[in-house]
């Protein structure tokens, strides 16, 4: 769950009882589709703090910090989502760890992660700098969560092998924290040269210690503050990342070594650009999009969330609709909505309940798929 909301009403068809697909026009002349290899190979440090400073917005709110999802959806949406996803693409993203599934699933080649809230760019300039430092996973999540590295876990163990073992570990000390804070900054100023202020900087010492206190039990309630969660039977860590395929194949970027190698291989090139921005705002999504189309590149996978809501309320759901107006599309291009049933059908979409045995872990138990078009697009009658 995010922040930012949707859309104008756009005629849909139903593909599943847990992913639904819009039918789509051709886009206005001048928006169509370039070649992938018109998207850079790699952004330079300075690039890509440019574009983040450039694209973005200023710090906004929203009600709570959002630093893990609860979307147990990918085994019903990441099939149907590389199946029609264009390979190789853009990715336009909010929020969270959720995007670098989605990156994994479709090859992305580059990402612009949009938040309204800085501190998702603080997050991911601390994932960056973990993924970029970690050798493989067991070494990701013993920087991650701060946690001595269990003997025993090597490149083929399963992401179950991973999670298991690391749940009983407890967690290092304060000196360790700290070093590895330290490691992590050092990493952004130092090896990269981000210009970062001390705002930032403390931003990235938050957010982590919200993983050296919450650990893998860390559910969608975690706050910022450190305070109780209160999630219920909401997922945690672990199990996100545990989610698998109907054959039992692992979905997520903790799935494989492969999956994570990907991940880090994209943050080493700069390819994922964390930006503040409300979907809402008059900048972000505009500016992202001005920057796609002097590449002669368009966007082929958009993750909004279950941003209609929100934006309904604080009356911005047309600024966001003329917004993504302006991103250069082409017939293939698709948001990926994961959301909960009530949601789902408080906007307008005809869906089948949810099966008996669908896990509870999380509120999210269905996925929507919809093509982009010229306006904005949202589930309906």
């Amino acid at each position: 769950m995010t922040h930012n909301s949707a859309m104008q009403p756009f005629r849909l068809r139903a593909i599943t009882a847990l992913a639904l697909i819009l039918t789509v026009t051709a886009l206005a002349a001048g928006r169509g589709g370039a070649a992938p290899a018109d998207i850079p190979a790699r952004l330079t440090d300075q690039e890509f703090w440019k574009l983040t400073e450039d694209l973005s917005e200023p710090d906004g709110t929203f009600r709570s910090d959002n630093v893990l999802s609860n979307e147990m959806v990918f085994a019903r949406l990441v099939p149907d989502f590389v199946a029609k996803v264009k390979q190789g693409g853009v990715y336009l993203g909010v929020g969270p760890e959720q995007n670098f599934t989605y990156l994994v699933a479709m090859k992305s080649r580059l990402a612009f992660i949009t938040d309204i809230r800085r501190d998702n760019l603080h997050l991911h300039l601390m994932y960056k700098a973990i993924f970029e430092m970690s050798a493989d996973r067991a070494d990701f999540l013993a920087r991650l969560f701060n946690k001595p590295r269990p003997a025993g876990l090597s490149k083929s163990s399963s992401v179950a092998d991973l999670m298991n073992a690391y749940w009983n570990v407890p967690t290092a000390d304060e000196a360790a924290y700290a070093a590895n804070l330290q490691a992590i900054q050092r990493h952004l100023t130092g090896t990269h040269k981000f210009p970062m202020a001390q705002a930032d900087l403390d931003g990235v010492a938050r957010v982590y210690r919200a993983f050296h206190w919450y650990g893998l039990a860390m559910n969608y309630s975690a706050s910022l503050l450190l305070t109780p969660q209160s999630g219920g039977n909401a997922a945690t860590y672990a199990d996100l990342m545990k989610q698998a395929g109907a054959n039992g194949e692992p979905l997520t970027y903790l799935g494989t070594e492969e999956k994570f190698a990907y991940i880090k291989d994209m943050e080493s090139k700069n390819l994922i650009v964390p930006v503040v921005g409300n979907f809402g705002g008059p900048k972000a999504i505009r500016a992202i999009g001005a920057y796609l189309k002097s590449r002669g590149t368009t966007v082929a996978a958009f993750y909004v969330s279950t941003v209609e809501p929100y934006l309904k309320r604080a009356g911005t759901f047309e600024t966001f609709c003329a917004s993504v107006a302006t991103l250069p599309m082409d017939e293939s291009s698709i948001f990926i909505r994961p959301g909960n049933l009530q949601n789902l059908v408080a906007s307008g979409a005809q869906v089948a309940p949810p099966s008996p045995d669908m896990p509870r872990l999380g509120t999210y138990q269905i996925g929507v798929i919809m093509q982009m078009a010229t306006g904005c697009v949202a589930p309906v009658h």
